[in-house]
């Protein structure tokens, strides 16, 4: 199943992406048709994570009773706002606003390790435990939003990651239990001030600007993936492929992040994980691109979908 947030209306709504990309509103079809009322949980993604499996089960109840349907019966559900076409809605980022701030990986596949390093010169070396930093919610954007390409910057970068959200609230989560805490998986694209990140020395400032955590389309449910260290990964800019990985070639995987972040550390249901980018980042080139306004840039990640947005003037 593929969660989404989308607006309509004035109104932000939580769905399922359906076959030929239709959109089931998933509260109103529970509340018109299968006599479900107005459960919370169905108010937002937020709320639906921390619901669990209550949650889960209306959503597959709302599903199969709109694909039991034949042509006619679903142009009466679309009259009836339970069912929409893909135009008729926007997509927000699955979560528009985390509840904490989105928790980002850094240098944890080899190759970018190794492009960074020759790009300033640096010896390689790798990373002997996570490395993490986070953004914030001020940063969150969705599919076709809009990434500023702020008046502090001249050196706008890309990087395409999994990122993961977690459905269970623990803490010093042991690396074999860590998928039974996973709810799904989103794309996520890191955009960066580069010069920023540097003139700092730290990540945050340089990554945390307005529209810079791009997320979506939407989540797909864990069980849609079943092995997460085995999807491509690619970005383009304008058409062009720039980054062609695989998650497979993590320095730490999915499990081993989890297990790290969670010593000591309470992660609860919602909360987002980015694991990470591959190699091909902008600035590592020679000579190094970077972004411009009027560029679109594309995340793509095996098994999930595509992320797009738009790089715009401030």
């Amino acid at each position: 199943m593929r969660f989404i947030t989308f607006g309509r209306k004035n109104q932000q709504r939580i769905g399922l992406m359906g076959p030929q990309d239709q959109i089931i509103d998933v509260a109103e079809t529970t509340r018109r048709y299968l006599r479900g009322g107005n459960p919370p949980y169905l108010a937002s993604m937020q709320a639906f994570i921390e619901a669990g499996s209550k949650a889960l089960q209306a959503a597959k109840k709302a599903e199969k009773y709109v694909a039991g349907k034949n042509v006619e019966e679903q142009k009466k559900l679309a009259r009836a706002d339970a069912l929409l076409k893909s135009s008729q809605a926007k997509l927000l980022s699955p979560i528009p606003w985390p509840r904490k701030n989105v928790v980002m990986l850094g240098i944890n596949y080899r190759e970018h390790v190794d492009e960074g390093a020759r790009a300033r010169a640096l010896d390689i070396k790798y990373p002997e435990w996570p490395v993490f930093f986070t953004k914030p919610a001020t940063s969150v954007i969705g599919h076709m939003g809009k990434v500023v390409h702020h008046k502090v910057t001249d050196k706008l970068d890309w990087e395409i990651e999994l990122a993961v959200v977690m459905g269970k609230k623990g803490r010093d989560i042991p690396k074999d239990k860590a998928y039974d805490y996973v709810f799904g998986y989103t794309v996520c694209l890191d955009m960066t001030a580069r010069e920023l990140q540097r003139q700092h020395g730290q990540w945050f400032k340089g990554k945390s600007l307005d529209t810079f955590c791009p997320l979506g389309p939407w989540i797909v449910h864990k069980s849609a993936l079943p092995d997460p260290q085995q999807v491509r990964l690619i970005c383009r800019v304008n058409g062009e492929v720039m980054q062609d990985g695989n998650t497979r070639d993590m320095i730490f995987d999915i499990p081993t992040i989890i297990e790290s972040l969670s010593s000591g550390l309470t992660l609860e249901p919602g909360d987002i994980i980015s694991t990470g980018t591959p190699s091909g980042v902008g600035f590592a080139r020679v000579p190094p691109v970077y972004l411009k306004p009027g560029d679109k840039v594309e995340g793509e990640v095996e098994g999930i979908g595509i992320l797009q947005v738009e790089i715009v003037e401030p």
